[in-house]
């Protein structure tokens, strides 16, 4: 897992209330069908990886948020757009 990995399932497990270990375990299943997760917590996931990685990301773009292996391959792509 790398560094950029772990911040972001750190990030997101504390919002959602889980284990590092365990949402890594289920890091392609789905927020909202599997883990039963809300909008809100989703926008809220959203504003955080904002904050944390000094990067700009659309609120429709939370509709690509599906599970955490989307979200981090979201917040690297945006972490390499704002590098170059």
């Amino acid at each position: 897992m790398s560094e950029l990995e772990k911040q972001v399932t750190a990030l997101v497990a504390e919002i959602f209330e889980m284990e590092d270990s365990e949402l890594w375990e289920k890091r392609s299943q789905h927020f909202v069908e599997d883990l039963g997760i809300d909008s809100m917590l989703a926008l809220e996931v959203l504003a955080s990886l904002e904050r944390t990685f000094r990067i700009e990301i659309p609120e429709e773009s939370v509709l690509e948020m599906t599970s955490l292996d989307s979200t981090i391959g979201l917040v690297k792509a945006k972490v390499e757009q704002a590098a170059a």
